[in-house]
């Protein structure tokens, strides 16, 4: 059985928001702060760091 990524990152988030309970203040933080990641200078080193 085949899931998608974002089915899979979907899941995974509200298990962990469900049952470790961060802050929203965190959430927002991380969120935020892999958008500006993904669309700056460091996304190509953080890309082979990745893969």
């Amino acid at each position: 059985m085949e899931v998608p990524l974002w089915l899979a990152l979907i899941i995974v988030g509200y298990l962990g928001v469900k049952l470790i309970r961060p802050p929203a203040w965190l959430i927002a933080v991380l969120l935020l702060g892999g958008f500006l990641l993904a669309d700056s200078v460091l996304a190509p080193a953080i890309n082979t760091f990745v893969k």
